[in-house]
């Protein structure tokens, strides 16, 4: 097996809604408020004043690479008001992350968005993706010496909780408590397919994004998609390719034309020829239910590698939810070695960002912790776990050989 190539990023990533605290003028922090059954997020980690603690650990690790949004929240508080204020902010972080020899990965959508955004109606509103373009037209004034941008966030995610949000509004008596996008465990309703409908509007969105930070930065832009590492069982191949191009072909259809994609894999499921098989409930399942499958990265580059012809890819999410950091460690050294298998093979991967730095919150809830750094929720009290030097250490060797079997 070769080295990692030459300049490959290793490091770890974030979302600011789950990391920061105090959204208060986010979409989310009002279903928080309203939704029965989400656990709010308020201070979440308090990384908004803390950010530049939480790059020295990820840098004193030996890492070299940051993935962390901003929010278009608390930049565009109202339609067309951005706050100068806000904009220096996140521009102190990707200098705190440059000063410290990190490489800033910068993401311009995670999930979130103003609240006067959803209530104009959200990806929905015909005015989507113009109020979206004026966000990032604002928002590329920071990123001058930015060399990755991801646009959105899963935005086939994204497309499901849009289309779970317009079935609630549609039946809001029939309304139980909260659904987590990312917990896939019985007894719970299966989560309803993106909308290709809205998969499109998103597709334009990213388009017209892409286009901004091109015309005013010289970054590589491209957007992050959710694989959901299908594998079909016999006689099941035409279903899988069918719900792939829901749930992912769509998508990775849409960056074509990008700089890069990112590629997110944390688990896989089987396709019978009925659908989506549920998770089997075994022992060795994850906090969020799904099964522990560190193959699913393989599968994912290598689906992802097909469907795009070729894009560099980078690896913006990897991880497992986890109370056994032992086990973080051995899910992600077999992890990277399937990633060495596809590189040996000819994928281009430019690096491989762990989900994730911090233990968080997780989307309407606190239990699942996917971090490679424990934070005390009163005191905010940052405790770096094994995993943290483990991967450290396979950064500063660069090589799968020293990924501790």
């Amino acid at each position: 097996m070769n080295n990692f190539p030459h300049g490959f990023l290793w490091g770890a990533s974030t979302a600011p809604h789950q990391i920061e605290g105090n959204n208060i003028n986010s979409d989310w922090w009002v279903q928080e408020q309203t939704v029965p059954g989400m656990e709010p997020s308020g201070d979440a980690t308090d990384s908004y004043h803390r950010f530049r603690e939480d790059m020295e650990l990820l840098a004193g690790a030996g890492l070299n690479a940051y993935r962390f949004g901003i929010e278009w929240a608390r930049i565009e508080p109202l339609p067309g008001q951005f706050s100068r204020a806000e904009l220096a902010h996140y521009r102190r972080m990707i200098g705190t992350a440059l000063e410290l020899g990190i490489t800033p990965v910068v993401t311009l959508n995670h999930f979130t968005t103003p609240r006067w955004f959803a209530e104009e109606g959200g990806w929905l509103s015909d005015r989507a993706v113009e109020r979206f373009s004026a966000y990032v037209a604002e928002s590329s004034s920071i990123l001058e010496d930015v060399e990755w941008v991801a646009t959105m966030n899963e935005p086939n995610m994204l497309a499901m909780m849009t289309t779970m949000r317009r079935m609630m509004t549609a039946a809001p008596t029939a309304q139980q408590d909260w659904q987590s996008p990312t917990v896939d465990q019985d007894p719970r309703p299966q989560l309803p397919p993106p909308d290709p409908e809205i998969g499109a509007r998103l597709v334009e969105a990213h388009h017209a994004a892409r286009e901004i930070v091109r015309h005013r930065t010289d970054a590589k832009v491209g957007w992050t998609v959710a694989n959901r590492a299908f594998v079909a069982r016999p006689g099941a191949e035409e279903k899988k390719r069918e719900l792939e191009y829901i749930w992912e072909d769509l998508y990775l259809e849409g960056s074509a034309g990008d700089d890069f994609v990112g590629v997110q894999s944390y688990s896989s499921q089987w396709v019978s020829e009925t659908g989506i098989e549920p998770h089997p409930q075994q022992p060795d399942n994850t906090l969020v239910g799904t099964a522990y499958r560190p193959d699913a990265i393989g599968i994912a580059l290598r689906h992802t590698a097909e469907v795009t012809g070729g894009i560099p890819i980078l690896i913006t999410e990897n991880g497992i939810a986890t109370a056994d950091d032992a086990r973080r460690i051995a899910y992600t050294g077999e992890a990277l070695r399937h990633i060495a298998e596809a590189v040996d093979d000819g994928i281009d991967v430019r690096g491989y960002l762990h989900w994730s730095l911090l233990d968080n919150y997780e989307w309407g809830h606190w239990e699942p912790t996917f971090g490679l750094v424990s934070v005390d929720r009163t005191t905010f009290v940052r405790t770096p776990k094994p995993s943290l030097a483990w991967l450290g250490s396979v950064a500063r060797a660069g090589a799968p050989t020293a990924v501790a079997h």
